[in-house]
């Protein structure tokens, strides 16, 4: 069964709750427990919502729930690798996801994974063979066939990813999933919204506690963590606001600047 990673609660409201932002297009018997997983992870981690497929076993026509699925996305993520171009259905996601590029403004992120950019341009090996097959089975349409080549050839020319470049697979879908958030023009604050909670609530116990043991060290101990707290605090908004150490500039000679950034 096709699902989103993020499962939706009821609501009384009749706008329909947005339920993805990311739609991840992949050939499942190269990366689904290998590359994707992770970069799923890896989103998710950034609280960004995926739709990523889970029917393990698909019919010759691509759903009406995955085309949908395709259509309501912000961004979709096609993981080009050594047997994509195989699947008709992954061919036909390529398809739709260039429509709605064109009709929605989607954007199109290309990750190639194990395979030359080039060859997925171009149809060259691997994706040559996976053709000759498609012209064998498909020879009284091979417009369709030809409408596959043209949108491999245009989404592989959209900016993307290489996996080939010399870096760990752990530190490429971590830098794949911050790009998808800037191109999805969010910002994470995961991170320090977790720390401030928990000083918050250590400053809580702190406050309590020195109330039976009110000793001037206990009292600067807690003014510590109030000060850390507003610190990440007025992280946070800079982070929001999207300031950068070049707007702030002003500030650099100051013990403040250092704790922004």
């Amino acid at each position: 069964m096709a699902k989103s990673s993020s499962s939706s609660s009821s609501s009384s409201s009749t706008k329909p709750k947005q339920t993805h932002e990311v739609f991840l297009s992949f050939r499942g018997e190269d990366t689904r427990k290998t590359f994707t997983s992770h970069l799923n992870s890896a989103l998710k981690r950034l609280d960004i919502k995926t739709y990523i497929d889970d029917n393990l076993e698909r019919g010759d026509e691509i759903s009406q729930a995955l085309l949908k699925a395709i259509e309501e996305a912000k961004l979709s993520v096609i993981v080009f690798s050594k047997n994509y171009a195989t699947s008709k259905w992954c061919l036909e996601e390529v398809v739709k996801i260039l429509e709605c590029r064109k009709n929605r403004g989607q954007i199109i992120l290309p990750v190639f994974y194990e395979i030359d950019p080039f060859h997925v341009r171009h149809q060259l090996g691997s994706y040559a063979d996976a053709f000759v097959k498609h012209e064998q089975r498909f020879a009284s349409t091979m417009n369709i066939v030809q409408k596959w080549r043209d949108a491999l050839g245009e989404a592989a020319n959209h900016s993307g990813w290489d996996c080939t470049i010399n870096r760990t697979e752990s530190e490429l879908v971590e830098e794949i999933a911050m790009d998808v958030l800037q191109k999805l023009n969010r910002v994470y604050v995961g991170d320090l919204d977790d720390q401030i909670n928990k000083l918050e609530q250590l400053a809580q116990l702190q406050l309590q506690y020195y109330k039976s043991i009110d000793t001037y060290a206990n009292k600067l101990s807690h003014e510590a963590t109030i000060e850390r707290v507003t610190e990440l605090k007025m992280k946070r908004s800079v982070r929001m606001l999207r300031l950068t150490p070049e707007m702030l500039s002003y500030m650099e000679d100051s013990e403040a600047y250092e704790k922004l950034f």
